[in-house]
């Protein structure tokens, strides 16, 4: 299949077209589409679709494919920052680590910062663990449930390393962020059944425990 072929199919109306022509692109990888999937990455509205064209993009060199996603953070598109840091999570590459800026962190693009916890999880460094914590922190009790679950399973993915902040915001936060963090540790112990459920268990602690100092 040429590039021209493969740029056709991959912008055909029929989403199943599109998607056997990013697996297409996946199983026989070929170097010069890389910027073809990148750019598709950030304009493709079907979420299988998008996935099939991470794993093709995984599936070429990283020396071609990290440099051009890292280009791709800076777009004033949502989804393309978030897509591109998705396939960086993926791929693993330590040179996404520099490029995580704070900006991305904690970007109003709820999809955007979600990936990008992903990745510094992910990639940190052996001792980066309570640093990424502390930065990760600053989120808890913010923005939609969905995100709470992310934010909470970045966190229980660092582990020890997550339970200084955590006991602390759960002591002295405001009490969207105590109740997200004592969720998040009941996860981590491994107390709860769900994220859901420890929710719950949280928001009865969170409002005891302010009873009890008031």
């Amino acid at each position: 299949m040429t590039l021209d072929d493969l740029a056709a199919r991959l912008r055909q109306e029929d989403g199943s077209g599109r998607l056997q022509a990013a697996l297409a692109a996946g199983t026989r990888p070929d170097p010069a589409a890389v910027d073809l999937l990148v750019e598709r990455c950030g304009a493709e509205p079907d979420f299988f679709v998008r996935d099939m064209l991470t794993w093709a993009l995984t599936r070429l060199p990283a020396d071609l494919t990290v440099p051009r996603l890292l280009e791709e953070l800076a777009s004033p598109f949502p989804q393309a920052r978030s897509q591109a840091l998705h396939t960086l999570s993926k791929i693993r590459d330590p040179r996404a680590r520099a490029a995580l800026t704070p900006a991305l962190l904690h970007d109003e693009e709820d999809e955007v910062a979600r990936a990008a916890w992903r990745v510094a999880v992910v990639l940190r460094a052996p001792d980066e663990g309570p640093a990424v914590a502390e930065d990760l922190a600053t989120e808890l009790g913010r923005r939609n449930r969905e995100c709470w679950r992310s934010l909470s399973r970045a966190l229980v993915e660092l582990g020890e390393d997550a339970r200084p902040v955590l006991d602390r915001v759960a002591e002295t936060g405001v009490f969207a962020a105590r109740v997200h963090a004592l969720a998040t540790l009941l996860v981590l112990d491994g107390l709860a059944r769900d994220f859901r459920s420890a929710v719950e268990e949280a928001q009865r602690t969170a409002l005891d425990t302010g009873e009890q100092a008031g």
